[in-house]
């Protein structure tokens, strides 16, 4: 069925559609990128050391100041911590200054022609004219990344025609070029994806060193009385519950994780995104570094040993999840479970050692 009467359907005008699509030729660049996605490939020290950057921390200090005024009024009108909305702002678009230069529409296309992840794309281009049709954009404004990911809240449309919100509740929704509706709107999809008001995303935390590391999630109170501290030296939250997160395994830095962090990963799926936009909001707020170090070297595994992973626990009835070759949450907790049957630190990070320990499983 063509492009044509789908767009109709969802009230895109015959004028939206010929001036959007006028021209579209395949774009082989978009293509080129979705072999790689940088936030899945690097280390998570090597992933955090740039995004939360000292030059990002500073502009991020300044923004959050001169936008304090419209920054309190969203905090009231949505519940969510400024600092974690400036954070999301900066990890986007470099708060503002890198929105992608690409063309939206033929981006959308060329990964709609494609087929690429199974018709995802075709929607969000229908969407896409939608949102010309509205009026949000000129077409020669509507700029992005490769993916299709819009302005400075870097939105897929079919998240901006769900979440945008204008700041001065106006008919316009503008993302590309003022922030009060960038802050507005990713508060809006932060508030519509569960963020709990007064929660935090979590924080660094320093183990007792009689640890017993078979307990992976508790209540705060549970964690207070198993010894854990906050690495900062502030108080544990009073009521809630959190999971204890070795991003780098157990040598490396440990943190509590509330469901705010899984909120922030509704906006991108990678803990090393989650934990740096944290981490930015963190240090926005007047907070130092991370406190324990990395390891040296972080002997993790590549994308098709963590391939390799998935399937052997799969095999052991350990992992139900995609097999995709990323390291997520379900991955860690599998990982986590044959580590405490077979002699090794629970931490949920897979290793060389865990691995060799499942082909010997097998």
């Amino acid at each position: 069925m063509g492009l044509w009467p789908d767009a109709q359907q969802a009230g895109v005008s015959r004028e939206t559609f010929d001036l959007a699509l006028a021209g579209l030729r395949l774009d082989p660049s978009v293509l080129d990128h979705t072999r790689k996605q940088a936030e899945f490939e690097r280390t998570i020290r090597d992933y955090l050391a740039a995004m939360v950057s000292g030059s990002q921390v500073e502009k991020g200090r300044a923004l959050a100041a001169r936008w304090s005024e419209a920054l309190a009024v969203i905090e009231r009108r949505f519940g969510v911590d400024r600092n974690i909305l400036v954070a999301l702002w900066g990890l986007e678009s470099g708060y503002g200054a890198g929105i992608g230069g690409k063309d939206v529409i033929s981006s959308l296309a060329s990964l709609a022609f494609i087929g690429f992840r199974d018709g995802l794309f075709r929607d969000e281009l229908i969407d896409a004219l939608v949102i010309l049709e509205q009026g949000h954009v000129a077409r020669a404004d509507m700029k992005g990344s490769w993916a299709g990911a819009m302005g400075q809240a870097q939105f897929m449309p079919s998240s901006f025609l769900k979440y945008a919100t204008p700041y001065d509740g106006g008919a316009r929704k503008d993302i590309w070029a003022n922030p009060r509706d960038v802050l507005s709107s990713i508060a809006n999809f932060l508030k519509g994806n569960g963020w709990r008001a007064g929660l935090p995303w979590g924080f660094e935390v320093v183990l007792p060193q009689s640890f017993d590391y078979g307990v992976s999630q508790a209540a705060f109170i549970e964690w207070k009385r198993r010894g854990l501290s906050r690495a900062d030296g502030g108080p544990l939250p009073a009521s809630g519950e959190a999971l204890l997160f070795f991003p780098a395994g157990w040598r490396g830095p440990a943190f509590l994780i509330t469901e705010n962090f899984f909120v922030i990963k509704n906006y991108n799926t990678s803990d090393s995104y989650a934990l740096s936009v944290g981490v930015l909001a963190d240090r926005i707020g007047g907070a130092s570094g991370l406190r324990a170090a990395w390891p040296s070297v972080i002997d993790g595994l590549d994308r098709a040993k963590l391939l390799e992973t998935q399937k052997l626990l799969r095999a052991l009835g350990l992992y139900d999840d995609k097999l995709d070759g990323r390291l997520g949450p379900a991955l860690r907790a599998a990982a986590r479970g044959f580590q405490a049957g077979h002699g090794l630190v629970p931490d949920g990070f897979p290793t060389p050692e865990l691995l060799a320990k499942l082909r010997a499983a097998h």
